[in-house]
């Protein structure tokens, strides 16, 4: 590493997000780690734009982690029903237990013993520690190895581990030589800044770098070339067929029949309207039952490496055989929001959605 990119970016990094960098999100300005970590595990693969609307429910229901602790799992997959990834929500749930159970209700002070709690990766303890206690330690999300990539125009795949460990020791190294709190904080919010807003991954906006005079990719007219990435996920194309079996419960109430998803796999632990790999083997069952069929379009759903085309068929019931339908249990529309719910599920049983036929 050239002294020249060791001596600027630190200094330059911590004036530029000062100036420049993003300073009203509601999970700034604090030391506060409950805070701090949630907001973290909310952004992983997740849009800041989202984040926003789901950042303040969350707190207004869970405001400290002896609160979050308490809770139930089903209220908390319900909070964050529609944000994905929900293994994020489970270990979530399980490391705000352990820090009450194991560690008195105090989240660890360094990134060291942070890494040790469920869900807390290397990155996110060090921006945990980073933010709330000033450690020197550097964070290393996938934006931040976009940044030093094309910084240093480091051609190593990160795919390999060799290499991802590699990257931690040139992060390290361009970390503020300033013991101060406050720059700590800034430098960590400008790695996320200059990664998020400025070094993006199609076209990065160099004019506007602090970097850009000591950039090594910019330099060379070699910004797209970094970073290296080799090892692809391919994408898989699946359908499935959603049974959407209603009644009206003897109260009167509109009710549909979910089960629980199984604990590994694609909305692992959610409710979910019955699930078939074809429509042949959801009208094996659903024929069993009295009621019309009625065929939904289609909804594409995007996950990372896989893309859904979920197809619903939707069936009232005017009587019925629970021993016929899949494990699961009738739940009334009204009480929909206590549960965890795939987003495109919740948005077709939403209380607007159409009600029984002829009604």
């Amino acid at each position: 590493m050239k002294a020249e990119i060791r001596r600027h970016f630190a200094p330059a990094l911590i004036a530029w997000q000062r100036q420049h960098g993003r300073h009203g999100l509601p999970w700034q300005g604090t030391r506060d780690p409950y805070r701090v970590w949630l907001s973290e595990i909310m952004l992983q693969q997740t849009q800041v734009s989202t984040v926003l609307d789901y950042y303040p429910r969350f707190l207004a229901r869970f405001p400290d982690v002896q609160t979050l602790a308490a809770a139930q799992p089903d209220e908390v997959m319900a909070l964050w029903s529609g944000l994905g990834y929900y293994s994020r929500a489970r270990n979530l749930h399980r490391c705000a237990q352990q820090v009450v159970a194991v560690h008195g209700g105090e989240f660890p002070r360094d990134a060291q013993t942070l890494e040790t709690l469920p869900g807390i990766g290397a990155s996110t303890a060090a921006a945990i520690a980073a933010f709330c206690h000033g450690e020197r330690v550097s964070i290393l999300d996938g934006n931040v190895r976009r940044v030093l990539a094309r910084l240093l125009a480091f051609g190593g795949d990160q795919a390999l581990p060799k290499v991802h460990r590699e990257m931690w020791d040139m992060a390290q190294a361009l970390l503020p030589e300033s013991p101060a709190h406050e720059d700590m904080a800034a430098y960590t919010q400008g790695l996320m800044d200059l990664g998020a807003t400025v070094c993006v991954r199609g076209q990065p906006r160099c004019v506007a770098c602090p970097m850009q005079s000591v950039c090594e990719a910019h330099c060379t007219g070699r910004t797209t070339d970094f970073p290296v990435k080799t090892k692809r996920v391919a994408r898989r194309f699946e359908r499935w067929w959603l049974w959407w079996a209603e009644r009206e419960s003897p109260r009167g109430e509109r009710e549909v029949w979910l089960v629980r998803r199984p604990e590994r796999g694609i909305w692992a632990g959610l409710y979910c309207l019955p699930v078939f790999d074809s429509e042949e083997a959801l009208l094996a069952t659903a024929n069993t039952e009295p009621g019309t069929l009625e065929f939904f379009p289609a909804m594409p759903h995007a996950l990372t490496h896989r893309e859904l085309l979920l197809h619903a068929v939707r069936q009232v019931l005017p009587a019925w055989d629970e021993a016929a339908l899949p494990a699961g249990q009738w739940v009334a529309i009204s009480a929909m929001g206590g549960l965890g719910l795939p987003a495109p599920v919740r948005q077709l049983l939403q209380p607007q959605a159409p009600l029984f036929a002829g009604q």
